[in-house]
């Protein structure tokens, strides 16, 4: 006997479209509706209206590759840490005073620009130069900014 959505919404053919980490174990799968999850694999179907909040077997078995699921849950875990330690990294001054890092084949720089925090980005590989353009309001959220940007330029590269 399945429990859950399981007969009764499709069981294959699922594909995933976000993680999010909510912390600590605090919401219920709801294709199983039992498992108790921390990280919740966002799914969708061509024939569902919406989208799931699962765990990861849950994920895995619906997408129809368990593997694939927990290599996603762990890439995602990994950046997790990663971006939690990025602004305690050995980021430099530069001779117009701002902090830079050279980091993944990346120049990083964060600059303060009037009453805000500004970056820029350089591929040190093709010359591409990206700005920020939002306004963030502290130096950090300047450095996890351009985490995320970098990331998202290493895996459109990649």
């Amino acid at each position: 006997m399945s429990c859950g959505k399981w007969g009764v919404l499709p069981s294959k053919g699922w594909s995933c479209v976000a993680i999010e980490d909510l912390e600590e174990p605090s919401e219920t799968c709801e294709m199983c509706e039992v498992a108790t999850i921390r990280y919740v694999h966002l799914m969708t179907h061509p024939d569902y209206d919406g989208e799931l909040r699962c765990g990861c077997i849950c994920a895995g078995k619906m997408e129809g590759d368990e593997d694939r699921a927990a290599a996603r849950e762990t890439e995602f875990k990994s950046r997790e840490v990663r971006r939690r330690n990025w602004t305690r990294r050995q980021w430099r001054t530069s001779a117009s005073g701002n902090s830079f890092i050279n980091v993944n084949g990346f120049n990083i720089v964060v600059f303060p620009r009037d009453d805000h925090w500004a970056g820029r980005i350089e591929d040190r590989a093709t010359g591409e130069v990206l700005f920020s353009k939002r306004k963030y309001l502290h130096e950090n959220a300047a450095k996890l900014a351009a985490f995320d940007a970098m990331e998202m330029l290493m895996k459109r590269g990649g």
